[in-house]
């Protein structure tokens, strides 16, 4: 079961468990500057802020990896079988729970979501 499937206490619980320390050294001031203000201008710590950024880009990493996988499958002859699942069913489900994880981060930061 995924975190955006959790109660709020239940993920505190996830994250407090499962939690890692990153620390990225040498960050230029203005680099800095810039983070807090975006992260001001959402409402959040720039914690929060980072932490959503992280998020993200590890989305957009399985996405990579799956538009790999596909293409690689393509060049070897594959393609979608007679019992493949409706793209429009499959996209609705992963819009879903892409939304469901955001409501969850909007929640984790104390704002509403969107």
């Amino acid at each position: 079961m995924g975190a955006g499937n959790l109660t709020t206490e239940a993920q505190w619980l996830h994250y407090a468990v499962m939690s890692v320390v990153l620390t990225i050294r040498d960050v230029p001031d203005d680099v800095r500057d810039l983070l807090a203000r975006d992260a001001r201008e959402r409402g959040q710590s720039l914690q929060a802020f980072l932490l959503s950024v992280l998020r993200r880009q590890a989305r957009f990493s399985r996405n990579r990896q799956i538009l790999a996988e596909i293409e690689a499958g393509l060049q070897d002859g594959g393609g979608a079988r007679s019992d493949a699942p409706d793209a429009a069913a499959v996209l609705g489900e992963a819009r879903t729970e892409r939304d469901a994880v955001s409501s969850a981060e909007h929640a984790e930061a104390g704002r509403p979501s969107a």
